[in-house]
This record gives structure tokens, sequence and C-alpha cells, in this order.
């Protein structure tokens, strides 16, 4: 049996992952509390001697089966808007992988040709200009969310450059870490036309020498603009060596690298 087989067992249809668990789909639930309470006995004294754990995906319109599930033993995992992933452990050293404990954000260094940087003044933060940036969405790439962030609350369509620094913050929304991807873009256009009013209240221009000196904007937004100035960074190069992959990726080597004597 390998990695993606598939067994029946009871009115489960369940797939053996690479940790020698087992996965249940929400698909493959029963209709009703009373059947899955009984095939969910049936399952666990089916696999515990020759599995290591179980994975349930519990649809909303199913939460009634977390009780049954966490009365049997099932921890919570992870959980998206429509579902919650439970987890069981059959044996006392079975691995579960950590669940995702990190949100991403990414932000922009965009400067035009007349050596002017790209700003914005949110709503709710006070001190000076920063820089345009934000989350970045599920399943989104970093070069696609820093060219919607920086279109959303500037109105300025930028071309991703390179990553030049990384951030990380704990803690940061939902008692988990937050990842900052500081990238440079270049400018297409030059005309500011915020989207999002909602959250900015203002995006401009202003010179790159003025910003490094204006005593309200933040000494952290000034040492990434710096790094800007003065480091190359990662582009995003090389996809052709994980092309075998069928994922979406991004991978990011440094733009001039050392030659091999």
């Amino acid at each position: 049996m390998n990695n993606t087989s598939l067994e029946n067992i009871g009115c489960f249809t369940t797939v053996l992952d690479p940790y020698n668990g087992i996965t249940i789909d929400e698909k493959y639930l029963p209709n009703t509390k009373e059947e899955f309470e009984i095939n969910l006995d049936f399952l666990i004294k089916s696999v515990e001697n020759r599995r290591n754990l179980i994975w349930i995906y519990i649809s909303i319109n199913k939460s009634e089966f977390i009780p049954i599930a966490t009365n049997q033993g099932f921890i919570f995992h992870s959980c998206g808007e429509n579902y919650i992933l439970v987890v069981k452990r059959l044996k006392d050293d079975a691995i579960i992988p950590t669940a995702a404990n990190h949100t991403l954000g990414v932000g922009a260094v965009v400067i035009n040709e007349n050596n002017e940087l790209l700003v914005i003044k949110e709503k709710h933060f006070h001190i000076g200009y920063k820089l345009p940036g934000g989350h970045i969405d599920n399943c989104e790439m970093i070069s696609t969310a820093l060219e919607r962030e920086v279109l959303e609350e500037t109105g300025i369509e930028v071309e991703f450059e390179s990553i030049i620094s990384l951030g990380h913050f704990y803690p940061h929304q939902f008692h988990k870490s937050n990842l900052y991807v500081l990238c440079t873009a270049t400018p297409k256009i030059y005309e500011i036309n915020t989207q999002d009013t909602q959250e900015i209240i203002d995006a401009k221009w202003v010179d790159v020498n003025e910003y490094l000196v204006d005593i309200d904007v933040l000494d952290y937004s000034k040492a990434i603009v710096l790094s800007a100035l003065e480091y190359k960074g990662f582009i995003k190069v090389n996809q052709e060596v994980l092309s075998h992959i069928k994922k979406d990726f991004e991978l990011f080597f440094p733009r001039e690298r050392k030659k091999l004597v």
C-alpha cells in the first residue's frame, strides 16, 4: 500500500498519508450522528494497531459530529471558514505535524525615476507615513500579493523586483507569529488613485532623502528603505528546477551569485 492508497473502512473512505496516518475527507462523512458514532468506533478499533494517526475533516454543516469525535480522543488541529480538522493519536510517539502557526504579510519599497518613494497613511496608523502592503491571501504568491496590495492602496501598478528583508513578529493576530516579507517593485505608472479608501487616507510620492530624515517615520521603515537602496536582494529565478512539481510556487535566489572556482 503506497502513500496515496485508499481503504474503505465501514462507511469511510480513508487515504493513507506519509505519517502512517489515515485521512477522511468531509465528503465521506455519513449523514447522521448515529451512523458517524458507530462507524468511528469501528474505524478506531480496525486501525489502532497498524496506523499512527486518524485525521477527519468535519464540515460546518455537520458540526454536531465534533463532540462525538472529541469523546473518542480526537483533538483540534486546524480549521477554515467551513471546516475543522481533528486528529487522534493512536500511538504515543506518533508525530502530528504542526498546524499553521503564522500569518503572512508583504510590504513594498517602490521608488520612481525621480528618486521618490511611494508611501501611504492608514486610517488607524497615526505615526507618519509607511510603506504600502498588507496580508498575503490564502494560496496567493508573494509577488502577486505585493502587486495587488500596492494597487489597492495607491492605484499604482507595479512589477515585483526582489525581496530585500524578512521580519518575524510574535505575538501577532490570533496568537500566531507574523512573517513580513519586504520587497522592491518598479512602478509602471505614477498617478496615484487609491482604491481602498476605507483603510487608506492618503498616498503620495515623497523624496527618498526627505523620508529618511523625517522624525515621524519609524526607524524600521527607514531601515527597510536603506536596505533596498544598498542591496540587490533575492529575485524570482530558476523556476525550472521544480517544474516537475504540480503546485504553485516561487523560488528566490540572490541576484548575483558567486562563481564556483
